[in-house]
C-alpha cells in the first residue's frame, strides 16, 4: 500500500509559503497619533522603535498556523490516494459484449454505450506499468487492441466498437481471455455484458479472475421471435405466414401486428399478451410473383426496437427434376410421385454422362462416373467411400436424430430391417439413423454436392409400409434441392452464414446489405457453392449472381436474446458462476480529509488571532 497523487502539479502552489514568511519579516509601518499618555502602550514600544524595513523572524504561532494551512491546501489540491502498486504491472482484458440485447435503450443511451463508459473508466485508472487488451464479442470474437498502456490508443479502440444484431456469444471471448491471461499472474478479466448468454454451459472458469460488470436496469420488451412462410396444402398460389410474438415484460401489453408484402400492408391485428406469454399468428395470403418478401412489424414502444420487425422471403415452388435409376421399385416410385413439386423420370442407367437433374436417386446401382449432382443412394457408393463394408443382420433401429431436417416428423419406432451393409462413416458424412451394429443412414456434403446414403434394400425392410417412408422421401427431396421446390429457409438468424449456389463461370458476385451498402466479392475459379458470413445486421440481403438476383432475410428470432432482464449471475459450466460486480472501496482519495483538517486549522487561526487582539 502506497501513497500516490492524481494531480502532482498542484505542488507548484507550495511556492506561496515563502511569501507568507516574507510578510512576517517586513517591518510594519505605523501612523503617528497624539495621545495624552503612553502608559498603556509600553508593551508595544519595542516594536515601534524598529527603523529597518526588515526585522528578525521571531516565533509566531500565527505564522505557524498559516504555513500549516497552506501545506494542507496544496496537499489536498494534489489529490493523494492510497492504493496497491504491483512491481510488474497488471494485465486487464476488457470484453465488450456486442450482442443485440446490448442495443437496449435503458442505458446511456444504450447498454453498449454504458459498457464503453465503464471501459473508459478502467482506461483512466491504468498505472504506468499496467496494460490492457480490448476484446469485441460480436458475431465473431475479435481482439480490437493488443496489450498496450497507451491510453489514447485504448480510448480510440473503445470508441470505434459498435454492437451487432446477433445473439450473445461469450464462450469464445472468455476462452480467448483465458489464453491471454494464462501466463500473466497479475491479470484480471472485465466482462461488460447484460448476461444474456446461452453458450456458457460448457465453459469452466477454472479460477479466472472475472469481473462481471452488469449492464442494463430493466426488461420492458416484446419481440417477433419467429417468422416463417409455408405453402398452402390446397392452393399452390397461396402462402401461410406464421408469426410468433412474445411478451418478455413483467406487465401485460397491447400492440398492433402488421403483415406486409413488399412494403404494402396486408393486414393489421390487435394483440393482447399477458406477461411472459407467446402468441402464434397465422396469416393466409395470395402470392402471384415467383418471389416476394413478407415482413411483420410489432407496433409497440419498448427498450429494444430492432426485434419488433422481421422479414421472410417466400418463393413459389418450381418443378424439381428427379431421375430414379432402378431395376424396378414400386414403393420408391410411388413415394416420389406423391411429392407435389417432383418431376420424376425413371431410367435403368445414366448412360455414362452427368445427368441434367436436380436430384438423382440410385436404387442398388453404382454408376461410373458418379453423378456430379445431389444424390440419394440405396446400397450404392463409389470406390473409396468405405474402407470395409460387410453385410449383416440388423433387426430394429435403435437411434435416430429427429432434429435433422431429413427426419422432421419421421417416426422410425416400428421399422424392422433384415440385412444392411455395415460401414464406417467417412469424414464428410454424419449418421442420422443407427442400428446396434452399424449406421443405416448417412448424410453430408461430398465434393460440393449433398448426399444421402442408405445401407439397406427397401424390400428387406418394413419401412415402405410405414407412414414415415413417404414423409422421409419428401424431406429428402427438399433437402437435396434447397430452394428448388420452395423449401428454402424463409429466413436465417443473424450471425449465421448464408449459403448460395452459384452458376458456372462467375468471377464476382455483388451483395447489397440491409443498410443499402454494396459489396463486390471476388470468387475463385470454379466456385459453385459460396458462404457469406457477414450477417451481423438484421434485414434483407440482395445478391446479384450474373444475370440472377436472389434475396435472403436475416432476423434475430431469439427469445433468449430478446429477454432483456439483466442477469445477476453468469452460470458457467455445471457448478461455476460469476456474480455481478458490486462497488467496493479501492484506491481511496484522501484530499477530503486533508481539506477538512485545513478548515479546522483555519478556524483555529481565526480564534487564536482574535484571542490575541482582544
Amino acid at each position: 500500500m502506497g501513497v500516490n497523487f492524481l494531480s502532482p502539479l498542484a505542488f507548484v502552489f507550495a511556492a506561496t509559503i515563502p511569501v507568507v514568511v516574507v510578510f512576517y519579516l517586513l517591518k510594519r509601518r505605523r501612523a503617528t497619533r497624539v495621545v495624552p499618555s503612553t502608559l498603556l502602550w509600553q508593551r508595544y514600544l519595542a516594536e515601534s522603535q524598529a527603523s529597518t524595513p526588515f526585522q528578525r523572524l521571531r516565533h509566531n504561532w500565527l505564522l505557524v498556523l498559516q504555513t500549516l494551512l497552506l501545506l494542507l491546501a496544496v496537499t489536498a489540491l494534489a489529490r493523494p490516494y492510497f492504493g496497491g502498486e504491483l512491481s510488474s504491472g497488471r494485465l486487464q482484458v476488457v470484453i465488450l459484449d456486442a450482442s443485440a440485447s446490448m442495443r437496449a435503450t435503458d442505458g446511456k443511451p444504450t447498454r453498449f454505450d454504458s459498457a464503453k463508459l465503464e471501459a473508459l473508466k478502467l482506461v483512466d485508472g491504468l498505472r504506468d506499468r499496467d496494460q490492457m487488451v480490448l476484446v469485441h464479442a460480436g458475431v465473431s470474437t475479435e481482439v480490437r487492441q493488443s496489450p498496450t498502456s497507451v491510453k489514447s490508443v485504448l480510448r480510440r479502440a473503445i470508441e470505434q466498437c459498435a454492437p451487432s444484431d446477433a445473439p450473445t456469444r461469450l464462450a469464445d471471448a472468455l476462452k480467448l481471455a483465458e489464453t491471454l491471461t494464462k501466463d500473466a499472474p497479475n491479470s484480471e478479466i472485465h466482462l461488460m455484458s447484460d448476461g444474456a448468454a446461452k453458450d456458457l454451459d460448457e465453459f469452466e472458469s477454472q479460477g479466472l479472475r472475472i469481473n462481471y460488470h452488469r449492464m442494463g436496469v430493466g426488461g420492458r420488451n416484446a419481440a417477433i421471435t419467429g417468422l416463417d412462410v409455408r405453402g398452402h396444402p390446397e392452393d399452390p398460389t397461396q402462402r401461410r405466414v406464421l408469426a410468433t410474438v412474445a411478451n418478455l415484460s413483467s406487465n401485460a401489453i397491447q400492440a398492433n401486428l402488421e403483415l406486409r408484402m413488399e412494403g404494402r400492408v396486408l393486414e393489421v391485428r390487435n394483440l393482447t399478451l399477458e406477461p411472459r406469454a407467446t402468441s402464434s399468428q397465422v396469416f393466409t395470403t395470395e402470392q402471384r410473383s415467383p418471389e416476394v418478401v413478407y415482413s411483420a412489424k410489432l407496433d409497440f414502444s419498448d427498450d429494444l426496437p430492432m426485434d419488433n420487425e422481421a422479414a421472410a422471403v417466400s418463393q413459389l415452388p418450381r418443378p424439381i427434376r428427379v431421375i430414379l435409376v432402378t431395376a424396378g421399385n414400386k414403393f420408391l416410385e410411388k413415394a416420389l410421385r406423391s411429392h407435389a413439386s417432383a418431376h420424376l423420370e425413371v431410367a435403368s442407367s445414366l448412360g455414362g454422362q452427368s445427368p441434367e437433374a436436380d436430384v438423382v436417386i440410385l436404387d442398388g446401382v453404382s454408376p461410373d462416373p458418379w453423378p456430379a449432382v445431389n444424390v440419394l443412394a440405396f446400397r450404392s457408393a463409389p470406390a473409396g467411400w468405405f474402407t470395409n463394408s460387410t453385410e449383416l443382420e440388423v433387426g430394429g433401429i435403435v437411434d435416430w436424430k429427429p432434429s435433422h431436417p431429413l427426419l422432421q416428423a419421421v417416426d422410425l419406432e416400428n421399422v424392422q430391417i433384415a440385412k444392411s451393409l455395415a460401414v464406417n462413416p467417412p469424414s464428410w458424412a454424419v449418421s442420422i439413423v443407427e442400428a446396434a451394429q452399424t449406421p443405416l443412414v448417412l448424410a453430408g456434403d461430398f465434393q460440393r454436392n449433398r448426399v444421402i446414403w442408405i445401407g439397406f434394400d427397401l424390400y428387406q425392410s418394413t419401412w415402405p409400409l410405414r407412414v414415415s417412408f413417404p414423409i422421409f422421401i419428401s424431406n429428402a427431396i427438399e433437402w437435396l434441392s434447397p430452394g428448388a421446390g420452395g423449401g428454402a429457409p424463409a429466413s436465417s438468424r443473424t450471425g449465421d452464414p448464408l449459403r448460395m449456389m452459384l452458376p458456372e463461370g462467375l468471377s464476382t458476385i455483388d451483395i447489397t446489405l440491409p443498410d443499402q451498402s454494396a459489396r463486390t466479392i471476388q470468387l475463385e475459379a470454379g466456385t459453385r457453392d459460396f458462404l457469406f458470413g457477414d450477417t451481423a445486421r438484421a434485414g434483407v440481403y440482395s445478391v446479384r449472381k450474373g444475370t440472377q438476383t436472389a434475396r435472403f432475410a436475416v432476423n434475430l428470432a431469439d427469445p433468449a436474446e430478446s429477454d432483456l432482464w439483466p442477469r445477476e449471475e453468469l452460470r458457467m459450466g455445471k457448478h461455476g458462476g460469476v456474480g455481478a460486480t458490486t462497488m467496493k472501496r479501492a484506491d481511496l482519495e484522501a484530499w477530503r480529509w486533508i481539506a477538512a483538517l485545513g478548515l479546522a486549522v483555519l478556524l483555529w487561526e481565526w480564534w487564536f488571532y482574535n484571542r490575541r487582539t482582544v
